[in-house]
């Protein structure tokens, strides 16, 4: 006998008891829309690649982290940043104070970079970095390390993050104004065309607006109109979108609603390779939509952490089975402290076991065909354009985003998901259900005090030994092109390959840009 009882996902689509009807055909994977994957072959030709985020304290440390993730079988390298280096600021700074390598790893020059990745070769890896509004330094960084290994800077391949509207909507790591990091992003797109053109030049990022409280529909709708806003800044620069467009790549989360999940990734596949085509693409390259997922970070409890093991089982199952590109797997403890290395190999054990144990690689697209998951997709799909009808309607997401809409939906989502949770509508296991008491005797990663005072005694030593007139000049160099108008990655490479500390350059382009308040 049928129930009358409804069920909703977070994203308010009501999930009916019973799906057998028939619904439109996907198409094949490989193929436009590319609903179904952007490879013919998916995981049979290529596994995902497997990363893992890290990076804290000083270069040192995240160097001997590196190089254990890479011995554990990990294939590429996520790099994250403290938050002195994601504003633009040297570690000696009146704000660094109290922050200095405490989220991620203290980059203050190439010499850092240098230390970072030490023994590791450029050329041999793939390198993502979580990095934004600073994020053409530390690509300037990477770059300059690159030619001192004497690495080929066609083969180099890697992803800066380099998102910076999701910052204004979600996350606040921003500098400069819009109109200024949007020129900057630009640059980018152009100067890597040319010089480095394997990179991926920016990572349209979900992630941080999922974190921040929004649904999967407002995720994908979000993260689109954002992508959407990058490519029409390009294409006003006069750049070629066949080009620029195979080198975008986007950043999702995965969710506990294992389908919910798998709908949203195909759904966001598909309305990319249309929006690109609607924008001029031509060559289907440029309209498939790659993506690097991480689980999800928000879902973590410090409850019954160890609960949160199948929590990132059950996001990763989501990602591949989605058909991400490349994925990270949070450790359990990541509510309490950063991962221990513990944590960090059952993590990275999870992606093993999912990819070699579980049969969810061995054909592509598995849940393809099932009327519910082809259902959920259009539902996802159809309450996504909705949205970003709206955002276009607005004038796109920098108006949005000036207005306050999509803050505003981000924080209407997380406070109705919050009181869900208080009031019994949704339970978490372990928090509002089937708690025990607890003694919470996980033990925390803890970093050393002394990490400050160490990075800025080593900033000092640095800055006295590099030529203080190739500094000044380059400095002046940077501030001609700022005004210019004139590409800026060619004199930010200069700058840092004459000892600028991140710091430096930053500042030099506030004189210009001024901050966003």
């Amino acid at each position: 006998m049928a129930t009358d009882k409804k069920i909703f996902t977070d994203s308010g689509i009501e999930i009916k008891e019973l799906y057998n009807q028939p619904v439109n055909n996907p198409g094949l994977p490989g193929e436009f829309p590319f609903t179904r994957g952007v490879q013919p072959d998916m995981y049979r030709g290529k596994m995902w690649t497997m990363r893992q985020y890290a990076g804290f304290s000083t270069a040192e440390e995240s160097n001997q982290r590196y190089h254990y993730l890479l011995s554990q079988g990990v294939n590429g390298l996520s790099v994250a940043f403290d938050l002195p280096t994601q504003i633009g600021y040297d570690s000696d700074h009146a704000l660094a104070d109290g922050e200095v390598g405490k989220v991620g790893v203290a980059i203050d020059s190439l010499e850092d970079m240098e230390i970072l990745f030490k023994g590791i070769k450029l050329d041999e890896i793939t390198s993502s970095m979580t990095i934004n509004a600073s994020g053409f330094i530390l690509l300037a960084f990477y770059i300059a390390l690159a030619k001192k290994q004497g690495a080929d800077l066609k083969k180099i391949s890697g992803t800066i993050q380099n998102d910076i509207l999701k910052e204004y909507a979600a996350r606040g790591t921003y500098i400069y104004p819009p109109k200024a990091s949007m020129r900057i992003i630009t640059d980018i797109f152009e100067w890597c065309a040319a010089e480095v053109p394997k990179w991926n030049t920016i990572s349209i990022s979900g992630y941080h607006i999922r974190e921040a409280g929004s649904t999967a529909v407002q995720e994908i709708a979000f993260t689109l109109s954002n992508g959407k806003a990058y490519v029409q800044a390009a294409l006003q620069k006069g750049l070629d979108i066949n080009v620029f467009g195979k080198r975008l790549s986007f950043f999702f989360n995965a969710h506990n609603n294992l389908f919910e999940e798998v709908a949203k990734f195909r759904a966001a596949r598909r309305m990319w390779a249309g929006m690109m085509k609607e924008l001029g693409a031509t060559d289907p390259k440029a309209m498939m939509l790659r993506f690097h997922t991480q689980t999800g970070g928000s879902t973590l409890t410090a409850q019954q952490p160890y609960n949160n093991i199948s929590r990132v089982t059950l996001q990763t199952l989501s990602a591949v089975l989605g058909g991400t590109q490349s994925l990270h797997t949070n450790g359990y403890d990541e509510a309490l402290s950063l991962p221990t290395e513990a944590a960090a190999a059952i993590a990275l054990r999870t992606q093993q076991i999912v990819a070699f144990e579980s049969g969810a690689a061995d054909t592509v697209d598995p849940l393809a065909g099932s009327y519910f998951i082809e259902s959920l997709t259009n539902e996802v799909e159809a309450a996504a354009w909705k949205l970003i009808e709206k955002i276009d309607a607005m004038g796109g997401s920098v108006a949005a985003i000036e207005q306050g809409f999509i803050q505003d939906e981000i924080a209407k989502s997380a406070y109705e998901y919050q009181r869900q949770i208080e009031n019994g509508e949704k339970i978490i296991v372990g928090v509002n259900k089937f708690q025990t008491t607890e003694k919470n005797k996980i033990p925390g990663f803890k970093i050393d005090e002394q990490v400050q005072t160490q990075q800025v005694e080593k900033l000092k030593a640095f800055k006295l030994k590099r030529d203080q007139d190739k500094v000044a000049a380059s400095l002046k160099l940077l501030n001609e092109k700022a005004i210019s108008g004139e590409n800026l990655m060619p004199a930010v490479l200069a700058a840092v390959e004459n000892y600028c500390t991140l710091g430096e350059i930053a500042d030099e382009l506030r004189k210009i840009f001024g901050e966003y308040k």
